[in-house]
Formats: C-alpha cells, structure tokens, sequence
C-alpha cells in the first residue's frame, strides 16, 4: 500500500512508480477483458473476428454495441458481457486514478500541519 499520511511524501520516482504500476495494471486488465470478449462474441455469437473485436472494444469502453446478434447464447453473452464491462471500466478507473488522488490527499494534509 502507500505510505501513512504521518510519514513524509515518496518521492517523484516512487510516485512515477506507482502510476507506470497503476497503468501497467488497468491495460492488463482491459487487455484480458477485451480477449474475453473477442472469444466470447465469435464463439457464442458467430461473429467474424474483426467483428469481435469491434464490439468487443466498444462495449468495454461504454460505447455500446455495433454488430448484431442473432443466436441466442450470443444475445446471453452479450449481457452479461455489458454488465461486466460496465463494471470493469469503473474499477480501472479507479485504479488508475489511485496514486494520483493518493498523492494529492497526502501532500494536502502535509500542509496542515
């Protein structure tokens, strides 16, 4: 975890660390995400994979759909796919916005000190 707010402010590269740490981490996990759902879609929807990918991504970021489903498991793991997209995209958000508000808090209860 970081440090305690008693102790002094990390240093740049300890904070450049954590952030490089933070990004590595959500584009992993987009990255994993997105494969789930390439699989998922040309597998349960039958859809070329081009196609995958397109909505895969698209869904992920919160756009929405592109490609229609026609199969029923398709029309299954298209919804729970959404849900569980819209789930990850708010947990990477999250982390990566963790050791910058991390590091702002810290800095501002130094000062009222």
């Amino acid at each position: 975890m970081y440090e305690h707010k008693s102790h002094p402010l990390a240093p740049l590269n300890v904070y450049y660390r954590r952030v490089f740490k933070n990004l590595t981490l959500a584009i992993s996990i987009i990255l994993i995400c997105l494969i789930i759902g390439i699989l998922g879609y040309h597998y349960t929807a039958k859809i070329g994979w081009l196609d995958s990918l397109h909505n895969s991504s698209m869904i992920l970021s919160g756009m929405g759909p592109v490609a229609t489903v026609e199969t029923v498991g398709g029309k299954w793991f298209s919804s729970f796919y959404a849900l569980f997209s819209g789930v990850v995209f708010i947990t990477n958000i999250g982390v990566i916005i963790a050791p910058i508000a991390h590091r702002f808090f810290h800095k501002f209860h130094l000062e009222e000190k």
